[in-house]
């Protein structure tokens, strides 16, 4: 029997929705806005950091799809249809994830890495890698421990990237958001695969990555305005 159409959009959709189309919107603004000033000046830093919130819209896309399913079925797993929906959803918002980070990461570091496609197929694999253990070992202890490798090891990179910077005190702030907005990235991944986990936090952190969503597309915007 079809569930009955008030349980189709309760308010955990709704508030599901507003939140993935906000994060969807900044992140293509943010990559339409940065096409002119790469195209300008043809800068590969500015091009990783334009592919990095692609992937954000990407990501957030399939973690509103994802959600649907579980409101929506308590278990999608448990019809092979639905399972297989919600498995490939799944493995696709992990995996653009993971990309998302990675490019931006290398969007601050590629002079250091050597610009080459060597390494775009690097973190193809491993967000790949890292997709398919979300996917198949969903468990918490599993869950925290990846991400919490995950987020020291971009705490790390960007660290680097911050002390190697002659304009340390210009980009304090911009490493400042990167890092929030990991923190919040790993938040959004732990909410996906462990929902009850975080949920008496789910607000807060999911007006903490709009914020930071918005400032960093006003920085873009502003930047943009005065190129």
């Amino acid at each position: 029997m079809p569930p009955p159409l008030d349980f189709l959009f309760p308010h955990e959709i709704g508030a599901q929705l507003i939140y993935s189309f906000v994060i969807i919107f900044c992140s293509l603004m943010i990559y339409r806005a940065t096409k002119e000033m790469y195209e300008l000046s043809s800068y590969k830093g500015i091009k990783y950091f334009r592919m990095s919130f692609l992937f954000f819209a990407i990501a957030y896309f399939f973690r509103y799809f994802i959600n649907f399913f579980l409101v929506l079925f308590a278990s999608p797993e448990a019809n092979i249809f639905s399972g297989y929906i919600f498995l490939i959803s799944l493995f696709v918002f992990m995996y653009s994830s993971a990309m998302a980070v990675f490019y931006l990461l290398y969007s601050v570091m590629w002079k250091k890495w050597n610009h080459s496609r060597q390494k775009i197929y690097l973190f193809s694999i491993l967000s790949a890698i890292i997709a398919i253990i979300g996917t198949l070992f969903r468990g918490i202890e599993v869950s925290l421990l990846l991400n919490l490798i995950f987020l020291i090891f971009a705490f790390i990179i960007l660290l680097i990237a911050y002390k190697d910077s002659k304009k340390k005190h210009k980009e304090k702030s911009l490493f400042a958001i990167y890092l929030l907005l990991f923190i919040f990235w790993v938040l959004n991944v732990i909410d996906i695969l462990l929902p009850k986990f975080l949920q008496v936090y789910q607000i807060l952190i999911y007006l903490a990555s709009i914020s930071l969503f918005m400032i960093i597309l006003y920085k873009v915007l502003k930047k943009a305005g005065s190129d």
